[in-house]
Order: structure tokens, then C-alpha cells, then sequence
């Protein structure tokens, strides 16, 4: 479905623009614009893949003009422009407003304009029970999705999104401080041990992506069952790697930060499509006739138990000490050369 077609991604020098380029470089897709905000990167990038297919625009989501500029043209987009660290966002919890809804909204709005077939916005699982700043913007980033779905015509512009948990060695994730850690010879930090987190890698969030692309109806949200592993495990796990006795101190939760993440609420489930490694979250298509808000309930929502970090598969150390060597990071980490963490 990519052949000859132009591909936008918003904050596209981040972890994953950078998957979606190496999936994307050697198909045969027309063009793949970076949008971004970050001249740096964007010229690192640039000499790194040295590749005519890739082309960069300079610009940020909080500004429409420049979002729009950068859509002339484009078939697909790929919403992957935030902010999204939970200590910056909850000091600066405007700033997050501003990137993560409004930055959507001009997203949409400039996709609508410009004739584009589909728009995937990525959302986290920070999105759902949100407790920090960071995950209301998301979650508000969500129902702005759903409701620009609702209202636009489908047969232009399908907008849909995607919710995954976190994201094996990306930026600013846990796995490169461990690895960090280990090699300055410090403790291995570790919040709660029984604090549990989905394991994705970059690669899985790519597949996600590619899934809704080739399944999506309008409002739409679809989420990748993953596994999990409590923190204490992922120490270890990463320490039995490296051969490392570094010892692992425990420094309690930090603001803003759960025991365990959810990907779906059990209202999402009651109504979730189960499609084998996915679920389709079915957008609310209810009017404003409030009646059907008051009187008509649903009676097996009350039975169900949300999905969540807890109660999803549980990796053993071996098991994630497996999926970690399959990260190019670790790789690179191990073998002795200057890691990348996205």
C-alpha cells in the first residue's frame, strides 16, 4: 500500500521514525518527509542515510503553517511528534498541552486540508487511568482523534491511532540508564521491584503502526498485546547480560508514576474487537442525546477486569534477557561499540 506513495512522519527523528526508516528505506515508497524541529538531527540523519528518498522539513506541530506546508502531496502520516517525558510534562504541564493536543490538532486539521488518506497518531498507555500530565495530554490527544473521526468524512481523510506500552531502549527509557549504570560502575536504580511495565520493542511498534494502516476505520484505536516484566527482573536481566555485580538500590516510585501501566480500560474491553495479537478499541458513535448516556448501560463491563501490566504474560529473566539481545542497542553495547538509543 506504500508503492509510490509519500509518507510524512512528525517528530521524525525520534526512536520511532528512526525504525520507520530502516523498515522503510529499501521498499518502494516514493518519499518519507522528517518533520521536526530539531535542525541537529535532522543533519546527523541526513548524512548518516545519505538517501534521496528521505526529505526534511523544519517545523513544529504547535504552529499550523508550518505543519500544513510539509503536507502538500502527502498520502500518509505517521503522528509521532510529542512530548513525552512525564518529570518535564508535569513541571511544565502547558507545554504538554500544547505539543500533544494542539500539536494534534493541527496534525489533523492540516491532514484534512490536504486531502491525506490516513493519519496514525501514536498514543502510550500513559493515555489510560492517566494520574500525570503527560498521560492526560495523551489521553485528551485521543478523544481529539476519535471526534475529528467522528465529524470528517471518511472517504478522504481516515484519522485512527495506536496505543502501546513502553518502547525497549528508546530515548530516555530505562534499559540505556541500566546499561549506563553498569559501565560507570554505579547501582542500578531501580523504583518499586514489583512495578511492572509492558515490553515493546521498536520494531513491534512499527508492526502496530503498519497494522492500523492496512485495518483502520475512522476513530478507530488499536493496541499490540504485549508481555511484561516487573523492574527488578529487567535489572537483572540486563545485569546477567553484561556480567555485571553492580548492586541494585532502591529508590521508591518517583511523581507521577504507577505500580503498573493499562492499555485497556474494561469499558475498552466490554467493547474491544479481539483480533488475535490486537485489539481494535470500536470508537463511542453516541450523539449528544444524552439519554443513551443515563438509561442504557452495559452490564458486563462490571465482570471485567482492564489489561494491564499486572495481568498480561510475565516474562522470567530468561525470557527477557531473549528479547533483549534481539535490540540492536544491547548489541552494539555488548560488542563494545557506541550504543544508540533509538
Amino acid at each position: 500500500m506504500f508503492k509510490n506513495k509519500i509518507l510524512l512522519i512528525t517528530g521524525g527523528t525520534g526512536s520511532f521514525g528512526n525504525a520507520v526508516l530502516r523498515r522503510f528505506l529499501d521498499t518502494d515508497i516514493k518519499e518519507i518527509r522528517v518533520f521536526s524541529r530539531d535542525e541537529k538531527k535532522q543533519e546527523d540523519m541526513r548524512i548518516n542515510l545519505n538517501n534521496s528518498k528521505v526529505k526534511f522539513y523544519i517545523g513544529d506541530v504547535r504552529h499550523y503553517d508550518s505543519v500544513y506546508s510539509a503536507m502538500s502531496g502527502v498520502d500518509f502520516v505517521f503522528h509521532a511528534a510529542a512530548l513525552k517525558q512525564v518529570p518535564s510534562c508535569e513541571f511544565y504541564p502547558m507545554e504538554a498541552v500544547r505539543t500533544n493536543i494542539l500539536g494534534t490538532e493541527n496534525v489533523l486539521n492540516a491532514a484534512l486540508a490536504s486531502g491525506v488518506k490516513k493519519v496514525i497518531t501514536l498514543s502510550t498507555d500513559k493515555a489510560v487511568y492517566p494520574i500525570n500530565a503527560m498521560g492526560i495530554s495523551k489521553a485528551m490527544m485521543e478523544k481529539l482523534m476519535v471526534a475529528k473521526a467522528r465529524m470528517t468524512d471518511s472517504s478522504n481523510t481516515v484519522c485512527t491511532g495506536t496505543r502501546y506500552g513502553n518502547v525497549m531502549a528508546s530515548r530516555g527509557s530505562v534499559i540505556p540508564l541500566f546499561v549506563k549504570q553498569i559501565k560507570e560502575g554505579k547501582p542500578l536504580t531501580v523504583t518499586d521491584p514489583n512495578m511492572t511495565r509492558f515490553l515493546m520493542s521498536l520494531d513491534d511498534a512499527v508492526d502496530l503502526v503498519l497494522y492500523a494502516f492496512q485495518n483502520a476505520r475512522p476513530g478507530d484505536i488499536f493496541v499490540q498485546k504485549a508481555p511484561a516484566s516487573t523492574i527488578m527482573d529487567l535489572a537483572v536481566a540486563v545485569k546477567e547480560l553484561f556480567n555485571a555485580e553492580n548492586e541494585v538500590r532502591i529508590i521508591g516510585t518517583r511523581h507521577g508514576e504507577k505500580l503498573y501501566e493499562t492499555l485497556l480500560t474494561r469499558e475498552e474491553l466490554a467493547k474491544a474487537q479481539d483480533l488475535g495479537g490486537y485489539y481494535r478499541i470500536i470508537p463511542d458513535d453516541r450523539d449528544l442525546n444524552y439519554g443513551k448516556y443515563f438509561t442504557e448501560g452495559q452490564e458486563q463491563v462490571s465482570l471485567i477486569v482492564d489489561y494491564n501490566s499486572h495481568n498480561t504474560q510475565r516474562l522470567t529473566i530468561p525470557e527477557i534477557k531473549e528479547k533483549l539481545l534481539k535490540l540492536d542497542f544491547i548489541q552494539q553495547e555488548l560488542s563494545g561499540g557506541i550504543g544508540c538509543a533509538y
